[in-house]
């Protein structure tokens, strides 16, 4: 398990410094998804990165506070206070 974390934070620490340091120049550029060499679609990267990274994140985010619920553990707080919370404590 640590080798993963340590795997997953080099990682995340990397991805976090090729975004920080995009421009428009590197960002803009055509992203191509390709099946059997044939193009399936093409967007540019920025599209590609918020389309595939941000919005899939989010999703898997809320998949996982529905599966804590479910399982009636505590949802922790990711975009503020869960009602699992009390900010006022």
């Amino acid at each position: 398990m640590d080798e993963l974390l340590a795997i997953f934070d080099k990682n995340l620490a990397e991805a976090r410094a090729a975004i920080a340091g995009a421009t428009d120049e590197t960002l803009m550029p055509p992203w191509t998804l390709l099946h059997n060499g044939l193009t399936t679609f093409r967007m540019p990267r920025v599209a590609m990165i918020r389309s595939f990274v941000m919005n899939y994140l989010i999703h898997h985010r809320a998949q996982l506070g529905v599966h804590l619920r479910l399982n009636d553990a505590p949802v922790p707080s990711i975009y503020g206070p869960s009602a699992d919370e009390d900010p006022f404590a």
